[in-house]
């Protein structure tokens, strides 16, 4: 058969199936793509483009010396579409890259559309289509999978599927913020931009989200628990809820980010509010899972009183202008889009109900007058349990024509479910070309993603961000933190091209 009457077959038109169709069309083959949106909508999306963020909009860390920043440099390598459009649509956000969201989705359509071996069909697909080695067929339905697929996708895979909640931070319009209260910095005064790819060291890394592997916070975050410790003997992370490593508020750069100060009042009389404010009713609440790096502040808030100035609140690295010291506790807000006019509270997940949310989040300091463009809420995310559904080429054991790929495929964040749709295309593409499939090794950030998610303990699986701990360790590790993530990363980036000469076709390399 001519390898132009082939096609690839993607469900979802998210981060992972839009990647996964630019990588299959990169090698020469057909992709259907298949987004039920806006025929049938969903309770998150607001718009019918492709790869539309739903949650926050920033990408994390876009350092070496953090394990997702290598993971976005090993996806540039790769070709990733992805990629190209966050940089495109990029917003000032110091260390992070972050973006337009809407700038960002329409790139990735426009890409996707102008592509002539992909052809995107606007319908609802209800059931698993009929797969082959030379008709292979990718599932990147995402968090929010109908009802009748998953039933189908659990025959399938022949377990029931887990889940776990999802919550997403309200969005402020910037002129309703009271700007004779806030300031404009960046934890640490710190300014990197894109020449850090290169390595360049920061004394006080910040984190993306921790994972069950690895808390991949840094010192900045270990000097607020020592703070706290001052203020209270005997106080640890653990004893107010958090992880050793608390979850970071945000990425950090040079005054990017508008901060909320608070005094202790002030604070005392916010997590009053919070804890007793009225959140959302939850299908199956009473066996709720919360993803751990993605809690609603109000659940966080429930584990103690310090626990918020450990994580989204924390004041540490900022000085408040006014006093010429670092506030009790500080909010966060993230510009959201590049004209400027809408702000995200960074690390401020909520289910709180609807009318409640401006109730609380106006007591904090400079929202008195907010007006919310977005409101928090919570999504179930479902996802198959992948050590026991999955091989490392993000192929369905028991039927390698069928690849998952994204949040469905046990990975946690916009880019590790970018980065599992390139590697689920190219092996799909692979398939299809008669080539072997394969994926990058364990010392990538590529290759470890895959190794976790096919090999973790199946009994107490979750879903994981990428972090350094689930990689392949060095043979001889230098002695300094910021030295061996660093040799990690260039590690991996000498494997993996050294995969690409091997692997990848000719005119790709």
């Amino acid at each position: 058969m001519s390898r132009r009457f082939i096609v690839v077959r993607i469900i979802g038109g998210g981060l992972a199936g839009s990647e996964a169709a630019w990588q299959i069309a990169l090698r020469g083959v057909h992709v259907t793509l298949y987004e039920m949106r806006p025929s049938v909508p969903t309770a998150v999306h607001k718009t019918a483009q492709l790869a539309e963020l739903v949650c926050s909009n920033s990408f994390r860390g876009d350092k070496l010396d953090n394990a997702v920043g290598l993971l976005k440099e090993e996806m540039r390598r790769l070709g990733s579409l992805v990629m190209r459009a966050a940089e495109a649509s990029r917003v000032p956000a110091g260390a992070a890259l972050a973006v337009d969201r809407h700038a960002f989705a329409d790139r990735v359509t426009a890409e996707i559309a102008a592509q002539p071996m992909i052809t995107v069909v606007r319908e609802e697909v209800t059931s698993l289509p009929e797969s082959s080695e030379r008709a292979p067929v990718i599932v990147a339905t995402g968090p929010l999978t109908s009802e009748r697929l998953s039933a189908e996708l659990a025959a399938l895979v022949g377990h029931d599927h887990l889940y776990f909640y999802d919550a997403i931070s309200p969005i402020v319009l910037a002129e309703t913020i009271d700007h004779d209260k806030v300031f404009r910095a960046s934890r640490w005064g710190r300014s990197i931009g894109r020449p850090a790819l290169l390595g360049l060291p920061s004394s006080h890394d910040q984190c993306a989200t921790p994972s069950p592997a690895e808390s991949s916070g840094g010192s900045g975050k270990l000097e607020g628990v020592e703070e706290l410790r001052r203020q209270k003997p005997g106080t640890t992370a653990r004893s107010v809820g958090l992880p050793a490593e608390p979850r970071c508020a945000g990425d950090d750069g040079d005054g990017d980010y508008l901060n909320c100060p608070l005094t202790r009042d002030e604070y005392e009389r916010f997590y009053d509010a919070l804890i007793h404010a009225e959140s959302a009713t939850v299908h199956d609440f009473d066996h709720e899972k919360f993803f751990e790096g993605c809690l609603p502040i109000e659940v966080m808030a429930h584990r103690g009183v310090d626990t918020l100035r450990f994580g989204p609140m924390k004041p540490v690295g900022l000085v408040d202008p006014r006093t010429g010291r670092p506030p009790y506790a500080a909010v966060q807000l993230r510009q959201d889009n590049l004209a400027g006019d809408h702000y995200s509270l960074v690390g401020f997940q909520t289910q709180l109900k609807w009318g409640e949310q401006p109730r609380v989040l106006r007591l904090i300091p400079g929202l008195e007058q907010a007006e919310f463009v977005r409101f928090g809420m919570v999504h179930r995310n479902t996802y198959v349990n992948g050590p026991d559904v999955l091989a490392d080429t993000w192929q369905v054991r028991v039927r390698p024509t069928v690849f998952f790929a994204g949040q469905m495929s046990g990975v946690e964040g916009y880019v590790e479910s970018a980065a599992s749709g390139l590697l689920a295309g190219i092996n799909a593409a692979a398939l299809v070309r008669g080539d072997r499939v394969t994926v990058p090794p364990r010392t990538t950030a590529h290759g470890a993603l895959a190794h976790y998610v096919s090999h973790a303990d199946p009994r107490h699986y979750q879903p994981s961000n990428i972090t350094f701990g689930i990689m392949q360790p060095l043979e001889r590790s230098p002695r300094g933190k910021m030295e061996r993530k660093l040799a990690l990363s260039h590690r991996a980036l000498e494997h993996l091209e050294a995969w690409i000469r091997e692997h990848e076709p000719v005119e790709l390399r």
